[in-house]
């Protein structure tokens, strides 16, 4: 349980920073330039967050099939045990 935590973690906290990250520059720019339109902030987001998966996607698809690996492995003990 403790492992597919870490690895959902490690999986959002990218995409998270990234986003976050953009939409506090979007929304500096907006501050400055008193634009406060909601679709300006959303379109630049939604590009950073999909170029950020575009570019660790196979490093999180090489995370999930390790710990499904991982958990196709312990069924053996599991069953053993109870």
């Amino acid at each position: 349980m403790r492992e597919t935590l870490v690895v959902a973690c490690v999986l959002c906290l990218p995409a998270l920073f990234v986003a976050t990250a953009v939409g506090t520059l979007i929304a500096v720019v907006q501050a400055a330039s008193q634009v406060q339109e909601q679709t300006l902030s959303l379109l630049p987001k939604v590009l950073a967050v999909g170029c950020c998966i575009a570019v660790l996607g196979p490093f999180g698809m090489q995370l999930c099939s390790s710990l499904f690996a991982d958990a196709l492995r312990a069924i053996p003990s599991i069953l053993a045990s109870s």
